[in-house]
């Protein structure tokens, strides 16, 4: 951000009054939009209001703007522009906010980091201010801020797409790999993670607040700043434009299964995560939800023994990641979450859940191996006993790597960083293949 100092009068050398600094809150100390904090302090409330319709809808709504319970201490201040200000203390000068809308949280803002006051912009320029005009040092900033690239990498989770290649496991395991398989499988992946991007923007604006609080959160492009709440806005309804082009190049079945996983995420994100084991089932099921669209993208018959499988496991993974989450909150010892129906006091019991849900797992892929349902596709089936123990492991290496704390991210994508993990996939993927 390209910072601007300027003085008024600039005849007047040396002033006998005391200098002051003029601050413009946004575009300068916040790297944000106030109205959108604002807004953002509590949608589930705004939506409830707003939902009145028409003026006595906008009058809430904007009546709630106004009393709106922001989290100053948290907010994306400058740091560059804060440590001018801490100076401009220091050397005993006056310090005064520019804010021209949301009097009430500008003043608010300006009392918690112990600024004198708030002025608008046309107080300023019209001298009906409580200070010299001529003493003064103003910073300001007239340039819009703008995400790079790699802002919007980050905004968008790409790193997440890693699971949206799970559309592509029912070709696989159904061995109908082609070129016609592979390109719908494709739209399929690209509908996915439009679709998840879109949501990924909504759930962080809708945990703002609490993002701002966690200690590794806090650095989403949302919460940090980085990235303009308004540009976020925009970008949710393009990208699930996207998903919707991409889904109708494929079918209308495969539609309706992405429309059911948005429609999941969205009470995910609004409920169901607030919900204890819920939100553990409802993560299951996205995933799930993901082989289910894969199969109907390429046009091949789901296993019940992929799916039955898929949601032990999923299931055991949601639970790994809710472990590690509390895990690193009791080792930093923060209390227990405010936007989850969990506490760190829960920790062993989830494992024991987890550790559960993936022996469950492994039971049904080795009565699946038993079956008869092998024969038509594997002429050497024995071999896949030898990814029994395979999967044992890396189950129980999650489970290790969750309890020494040493899982910051999501189970999944661990295993796609992990180098022994990626191995154990790399020797299942080639007994698959041997088998064939």
């Amino acid at each position: 951000m390209e910072q601007r100092a300027s003085q008024y009068d600039p005849g007047v050398s040396e002033p006998s009054a005391a200098r002051t600094l003029v601050i413009d809150l946004e575009g300068a100390l916040l790297r944000s939009e106030l109205l959108m904090e604002a807004l953002f302090s509590s949608p589930g409330r705004m939506l409830a209001r707003f939902g009145a319709g028409g003026r006595a809808g906008m009058a809430a709504l904007t009546a709630i703007l106004a009393r709106a319970e922001i989290d100053y201490a948290h907010l994306p201040y400058d740091s560059d522009v804060m440590n001018r200000a801490l100076a401009a203390r220091a050397r005993g000068e006056k310090i005064y906010l520019v804010a021209d809308r949301l009097a009430a949280h500008a003043a608010a803002i300006s009392a918690h980091l112990g600024f004198d006051g708030v002025v608008t912009a046309a107080d300023l320029a019209a001298g009906r201010v409580p200070f010299d005009r001529a003493s003064i040092t103003r910073i300001e900033n007239r340039e819009v801020r703008r995400a790079d690239l790699a802002t919007w990498v980050k905004a968008l989770r790409v790193h997440q797409y890693a699971k949206n290649t799970l559309v592509f496991v029912p070709a696989l395991t159904a061995h109908q790999i082609n070129l016609s398989t592979l390109g719908y499988a494709l739209l399929a992946f690209l509908a996915f993670s439009a679709c998840a991007s879109g949501a990924y923007l909504m759930n962080d604006l809708i945990d703002l607040a609490a993002d701002r609080q966690h200690p590794s959160k806090r650095h989403r492009a949302l919460a940090a700043g980085d990235l303009p709440i308004s540009s976020a806005l925009s970008a949710i309804p393009a990208l699930w434009l996207l998903a919707l082009a991409a889904s109708l190049c494929i079918s209308p079945l495969f539609l309706g299964v992405l429309g059911l996983y948005l429609a999941t995420t969205i009470a995910y994100s609004l409920v169901l995560k607030r919900k204890m084991l819920v939100d553990i089932v409802t993560l299951a099921g996205l995933y799930t939800l993901r082989i289910v669209a894969g199969a109907v993208g390429v046009g091949v018959v789901l296993s019940e023994w992929l799916l039955i499988f898929s949601l032990f496991v999923f299931t055991s993974l949601a639970l790994i990641k809710r472990f590690s989450e509390l895990s690193m909150r009791e080792s930093e010892g923060l209390a227990d979450p405010s936007n989850r129906d969990y506490r760190v006091t829960d920790l062993n019991v989830i494992a024991a859940m987890a550790a559960a849900s993936a022996m469950n797992a492994v039971t049904v892929f080795s009565l699946y191996v038993s079956s008869s349902a092998v024969t038509p596709l594997y002429s050497r089936p024995w071999m896949l006993w030898l990814l029994t123990p395979l999967l044992l492991y890396w189950f129980g290496r999650a489970l290790m790597m969750a309890h020494r704390r040493e899982m910051p991210d999501d189970p999944l994508l661990y295993a796609f960083r992990d180098g022994p993990s990626r191995t154990a996939v790399a020797a299942m993927i080639c007994i698959m293949l041997a088998a064939i």
